[in-house]
């Protein structure tokens, strides 16, 4: 399976930046492998200090659960299949949007989490992120 390299995260980051400032948001991004471990994590000036678990989570639950965390979240809800799932895993779960999986060939080898303004924003940010990864498939290692 590929990975995805510090350069590519580092992109991906700049990118998602560019977009939180152009909507005006000081946020978190986080960028993780396939297994949920940390790749690169960046904190614009005044982003919310919540933010920084909050973006690492939602990248970490994107793989965990091979999926956005905005569709969790329409699972996730009280009276759906999963209600109460973001008490698992000591809390690591998110059940609403900013995290995305980074998807390669059918197969996740990563994902992306933002955190700092409304779920809304965050998902804005981070699908900025994903499309330089879209984009950029050729800088993964395997």
């Amino acid at each position: 399976m590929s990975k995805i390299t510090l350069e590519l995260a580092k992109k991906m980051i700049e990118s998602a930046e560019k977009e939180a400032i152009q909507i005006g948001v000081p946020v978190v991004i986080s960028i993780v492998d396939d297994g949920g471990n940390f790749i690169a994590c960046h904190r614009m000036d005044d982003a919310l200090l919540v933010s920084v678990d909050l973006a690492q989570n939602k990248a970490w639950t994107s793989v965990a659960m091979k999926m956005s965390t905005s569709d969790l979240a329409q699972l996730a809800g009280p009276e759906k299949e999963l209600y109460g799932i973001n008490t698992s895993n000591n809390g690591r779960v998110v059940v609403f949007g900013g995290g995305i999986p980074l998807r390669k060939d059918e197969q996740i080898v990563g994902a992306v989490g933002v955190s700092g303004g409304s779920v809304e924003q965050d998902i804005r940010v981070a699908q900025s992120a994903v499309q330089v990864f879209s984009e950029s498939e050729f800088m993964l290692n395997g």
